[in-house]
């Protein structure tokens, strides 16, 4: 990534977090006042993007410094970090939602629908604004598409929220309210979920998603001088940069450079590995051999 994109990001990520800290704020006041379960939801959700949007903006600035004799890796990992903590903050925030709106659900409370439509529609705008200046950048990193899907998810919410406020101003039914805090906190929990799943996958070292190890194994193998490929990993150090170790026992017929060469671009054009770590052994040496 170049300084120019890295800056760019990293100032869209700052104008997300100034704006949605402001309505977040906004939303708890105006959800206390109107007594609003989808106001409150989805202002505790908006808190969630304020510390979403602070972590991905602290990670793009500790992602840059270089590497160390401590961290030889550098800091890759603490976007993913940043977006294992926002997924799991959010599912916890979705429990209690879901705890407030079942109560709700059985014993239904008065709700200023007025205020409560005021107050959606202008974090509808604040999140369509932000969502728009985030939108692309979001394939950048897994951090950067974590804080975009809490500002959609937020969104949606809404969206939602602004329906429940038609349906109680036209009907006087603020069971809606509750209905409404459900339907964002499932929304939420499909975003959060995933993003889970995905950052916990990159800090096991899982196999990256786009590689197949068998059809990379085979595709080594298949190279002229090579005669077995074993101890062979592949993991992803953050979004976007893989690494690969592995063994290559070689048949002596090429020169090891060139054959170095050739597993290099093998994992580099085919499988999109960019560090490639590769031990060549000779053919009598035995796999389990030490090597001193």
């Amino acid at each position: 990534m170049s300084d120019r994109d890295h800056a760019v990001e990293a100032g869209a990520v700052r104008t997300g977090l100034t704006i949605t800290a402001a309505l977040c704020v906004a939303e708890l006041v105006g959800g206390w006042w109107t007594n609003s379960l989808a106001l409150l939801s989805d202002a505790m959700h908006m808190f969630t993007d304020v510390g979403a949007l602070g972590l991905t903006w602290f990670a793009l600035w500790i992602a840059d410094r270089p590497a160390s004799s401590q961290k030889t890796y550098g800091y890759y990992r603490a976007e993913i970090l940043a977006a294992f903590v926002n997924g799991v903050v959010l599912c916890v925030l979705v429990g209690i939602v879901l705890i407030e709106a079942w109560r709700r659900l059985h014993e239904p409370t008065e709700v200023a629908g007025s205020g409560m439509l005021v107050i959606a529609a202008l974090g509808l705008a604040v999140n369509v604004f932000v969502a728009r200046r985030l939108h692309a950048h979001q394939h950048a990193s897994l951090n950067l598409r974590g804080a975009y899907l809490h500002v959609i998810s937020d969104l949606l919410g809404s969206i939602g929220a602004i329906a429940a406020a038609v349906v109680i101003l036209a009907t006087g039914w603020t069971t809606a309210d509750a209905l409404a805090s459900i339907g964002i906190a499932i929304l939420i929990l499909r975003g959060a979920w995933t993003l889970v799943g995905e950052a916990i996958d990159v800090l096991m070292e899982g196999v990256p998603a786009h590689v197949e190890l068998a059809a990379l194994q085979s595709a080594l193998e298949a190279i002229d001088g090579i005669a077995e490929v074993h101890d062979l990993h592949v993991w992803t150090l953050t979004t976007g940069r893989h690494a690969l170790s592995a063994h290559a026992v070689v048949t002596g017929g090429r020169g090891h450079d060139a054959v170095l060469d050739a597993l290099t671009d093998v994992c580099r054009d085919r499988f999109r590995i960019e560090h490639v770590t590769i031990q060549i052994e000779g053919r009598n040496r035995r796999a389990d051999e030490p090597v001193h």
